[in-house]
């Protein structure tokens, strides 16, 4: 039985992995790069730079490594064999390569062991329930309050009481107007969007002095939405108004749109009025996650569909433009950044997971040129084409400044 004497570094890099061949090749640099003996320096780098043509041929004939992780590889790997072949790129980059990596990686472990330990002093240790505190069983109370005793399990009473939580607010924002004041029938929707579920409550009023009769609101949808519960005919007096309802099952995380007509029969004549377009955010099913990096890169190099989006931008701060973007997209960053230093680069990493399990991948890679402004690219990855295009019109329309606050 003949015995694989293969090492394991090289059944991975042949095996297709990408990452781990460009870290071979910043390893062999370096010890190029600190050799003091000159034709043993020699002997190492011809053979080095043998080695790293290799990784770059074997990247590009491996059919699972990802395009961009190729063009990463190459990259990298020609910045190293510049550095080994070229005397005055040598001498710029040497310092670079051996130390600079090293102190920033350094700095960076330093900022995320304060970080830690500024949590832990944050932490609240009070307790906040007492082992002897009387348990509220609301459904064995009374329906008087006694003694002016506060229902503690009525959370939503006293949120309102402290103004916390204003439901009407946020209500305002998913109203529709559905057709013009100059119509005979005005009509507009309360949009209520839970998880899977997407509620239409409509609010149809008659302009007109006459009755309409068999009156329906008919819709239709486009994207992966499927009308459950169609609104129900119904004949509306003369300046009346009444409430139709409407339920939609949602199957992916897409953007999608809602449309539809009014038809009424007004005496003989019958009526049709075009409802604007409904357009369903993708922000209503994104929710910020967690992943560790390990788990990142995996499902970043395992996802086919890809977006990239190109930076333009009038904010000029680089932590201003990540917030923004992060804040916008209802995502979590999982870089850790260390604002007390000023860079002209920034990368990091978003994730998010919507309501139906789809995970959704953001690399954001932004620069501040020489006169100030913002350059760069942010890549959006998911499993399916319609989360990755969807977020990618998101941040498009969302980058391009900080929304203004109003004053009142």
């Amino acid at each position: 039985m003949a015995v694989n004497k293969t090492s394991s570094l090289r059944k991975m890099i042949v095996g297709g992995d990408v990452f781990l061949g460009s870290v071979v090749a910043n390893c062999l640099t370096k010890l190029c790069l600190k050799a003091e003996n000159a034709s043993e320096a020699k002997k190492m780098t011809i053979k080095t730079v043998l080695t790293m043509c290799g990784i770059v041929k074997m990247a590009e004939l491996t059919p699972t490594a990802h395009r961009s992780s190729v063009a990463d590889c190459k990259d990298r790997i020609s910045v190293q064999c510049r550095a080994l072949m070229d005397p005055k790129a040598r001498k710029v980059l040497k310092d670079t390569i051996i130390n600079k990596g090293s102190e920033s990686f350094a700095e960076f472990l330093k900022s995320l062991n304060q970080e830690s330990a500024s949590k832990e002093d944050k932490e609240d240790t009070s307790t906040n329930v007492q082992a002897d505190d009387m348990i509220h069983f609301r459904q064995l109370r009374a329906n008087a309050a006694q003694g002016g005793d506060i229902d503690l399990d009525d959370g939503t009473d006293l949120q309102r009481a402290t103004g916390g939580g204003d439901s009407s607010v946020s209500e305002l924002k998913h109203v529709y107007q559905l057709s013009g004041f100059a119509d005979p029938v005005y009509a507009e929707a309360l949009v209520t969007v839970h998880d899977y579920d997407i509620v239409l409550e409509m609010l149809v009023i008659n302009r007109t002095p006459n009755t309409l009769s068999n009156l329906t609101v008919e819709l239709a949808t486009m994207g992966d939405m499927k009308i459950v519960e169609r609104p129900q005919s119904c004949t509306i007096g003369p300046l009346d108004q009444t409430n139709i309802r409407a339920s939609i099952k949602v199957s992916s995380t897409e953007t999608g749109h809602i449309f539809g007509t009014i038809v009424y029969e007004d005496g003989n004549t019958k009526g049709y009025i075009n409802l604007n377009d409904i357009h369903m955010d993708i922000m209503d099913y994104i929710r910020p996650a967690f992943c560790t990096d390990d788990v990142f890169r995996s499902m970043w190099a395992e996802f086919e569909w890809e977006n990239k989006v190109a930076i333009s931008t009038t904010i000029e701060d680089l932590t201003v433009f990540l917030d923004h973007i992060v804040a916008s997209t209802n995502m979590r960053c999982l870089t850790e950044q260390d604002r007390s230093h000023v860079n002209n680069f920034l990368a990091a990493n978003l994730y998010a997971r919507s309501v139906f399990g789809e995970d959704a991948l953001v690399n954001v890679s932004v620069e501040k040129k020489s006169d100030g402004k913002l350059g760069g690219y942010i890549r959006i990855r998911s499993k399916t084409q319609g989360i990755a295009l969807s977020l990618g019109d998101r941040i498009t329309n969302v980058q391009r400044a900080l929304p203004e606050k109003k004053s009142f």
